[in-house]
């Protein structure tokens, strides 16, 4: 019988090593290297030792068809809506096609205390209580196991009071931590849905590891992960950050599931954003925008204004709104800027939610073709409420952002900018230009200001004045 060995994965990228080193030789990671035991007799298929549900499918050997033949075979497809709108449209489909998707597995990664198991549990109330009526199946009715492995049952059922999902008698809660007794339950109950929170405190009791570690989760993802596509249940998995946000455990677990959901946001702030970091079955650009209230996570309006949340409608210098598209919605986000004095030769530039390296460009721009002087100032800009901005639209609001806190001169809190800047201080066009002015009319903006193209045709919206510019010159005299 062959014995068991040791050897070392790594927390970062998953790779296996048969001695410890300070460094990583596949990723570079330094002190990422843990401890684990391989057991050379265990199953070498581990489909063989997953555990099926009665009822949802089993373990059939598969066999090569023609393309042609899959759609016959599996079914329609069809998903789980969440009636929570911002979280469908992250998780990606069709307009009247979005949610979960069946024998899908997504991991929901957010920094402690930012709401993760509040807009779980929500989800998990409208997919056992109002899915049914969202489906042509009437024979269908959704069940979900949600699995608290830190928190009691009468822990979750008291905040599912407070949300108002306590009443679903197909709602089912579990605190325990084996995935055995996770997986027999899962027997009984027979779910759609599956919510494990957290999978970093969820064990495997024959392994010699502890729970959290590499060869944890790396085991029972492996085996969450054969549960679904066998079976045919959704799974949701929440999984913990690092102190530099990212997830943690290794790398491989990302490369495990269809789907990493990152929940962003300041613990301090009432404003949420939900997007996706991996989606085989939608986009990445989508985002969702959430508020916390006292009941929970609230939706936003499509498309709202992030500058709008705390603005008390004075003028500001150094802060200009602009509308940028994030997949197929409009955002409105407020860009900040501070200049103040610093030493010639080591002057400061720091950014936060924007290109570090776009920035530096548009403060050369304005030596250049502004005017001004900044080798002698520090520099800092950030976007407000945590989006990160990274399309070139942007440049000419953090433009103006920087000139007005340099000369102490705002515009108009009800005015945006819009517009990509060159280098040789020329204003260039954006994409979606008409639907980015809509949505600002819409949402009570009434100056727009956008690069004025030769032979391009500006819309006319009712509300909105627009005034085109084509340098950055004259972008820094409209300012008050």
């Amino acid at each position: 019988m062959a014995k068991a060995r040791t050897v070392y994965l790594c927390r970062s990228c998953g790779a296996t090593q048969h001695r410890w080193a300070g460094k990583c030789p596949d990723c570079g990671e330094w002190d990422s290297l843990e401890e684990s035991t391989f057991d050379a007799s265990a199953k070498l298929d581990p489909q063989r030792g997953a555990v099926v549900v009665e009822g949802k499918g089993g373990l059939e050997a598969p066999s090569a068809v023609p393309i042609t033949e899959v759609s016959r075979l599996v079914g329609p497809s069809r998903r789980f809506p969440t009636g929570i709108g911002e979280l469908d449209r992250v998780l990606g489909g069709e307009q009247r096609s979005r949610g979960l998707v069946p024998a899908s597995v997504v991991l929901v990664g957010g920094e402690p205390g930012i709401g993760k198991s509040t807009l779980l549990l929500q989800a998990a109330g409208a997919w056992a209580g109002a899915v049914r009526a969202r489906t042509n199946e009437a024979d269908w009715a959704g069940r979900v196991l949600y699995v608290s492995s830190e928190e009691s049952a009468e822990q979750v059922r008291t905040r599912g009071s407070r949300l108002g999902v306590a009443e679903s008698d197909t709602l089912f809660v579990l605190a325990d931590t084996n995935l055995a007794r996770i997986i027999e339950q899962a027997k009984r109950v027979k779910p759609d849905v599956i919510v494990i929170d957290s999978i970093q405190m969820i064990y495997k009791a024959d392994l010699d590891a502890a729970p959290g570690s590499v060869s944890q989760l790396r085991r029972c993802a492996s085996e969450l992960v054969y549960l679904a596509k066998a079976s045919g249940i959704a799974v949701v998995l929440v999984g913990h950050v690092t102190k530099e946000g990212q997830l943690a455990g290794p790398r491989l677990l990302e490369h495990l599931v269809d789907c990493v959901i990152s929940f962003e946001g300041d613990r301090t702030h009432n404003a949420r954003i939900v997007r996706a970091i991996k989606n085989r079955f939608g986009t990445t650009m989508e985002l969702g925008i959430f508020e916390m209230t006292g009941q929970g996570l609230r939706e936003l309006p499509g498309g709202a204004s992030v500058a709008a949340m705390d603005s008390d409608g004075t003028p500001r210098a150094g802060a200009v709104v602009c509308p940028a598209m994030h997949g197929s919605r409009c955002v409105l986000i407020e860009i900040q800027a501070l200049t103040a004095t610093g030493f010639l030769g080591n002057a400061k530039r720091k950014s936060a939610g924007l290109d570090p390296s776009r920035m530096g460009m548009l403060i050369a721009v304005l030596e250049a073709h502004g005017g001004l002087r900044l080798a002698d100032r520090d520099v800092y800009a950030s976007s407000v409420g945590g989006l990160k901005i990274v399309e070139p639209a942007a440049d000419l609001a953090l433009l103006l952002a920087i000139a007005g806190a340099h000369y102490k001169r705002a515009l108009e809190p009800t005015a945006i900018a819009i517009g990509e800047v060159g280098l040789g201080g020329e204003l260039r066009s954006v994409s979606q230009l008409d639907q980015r002015l809509h949505e600002s009319a819409r949402l009570g903006y009434t100056h727009a200001i956008v690069p004025d193209i030769p032979g391009a045709k500006l819309p006319s919206i009712g509300g909105l004045r627009v005034t085109p510019v084509k340098n950055v010159s004259r972008a820094i005299e409209l300012l008050g």
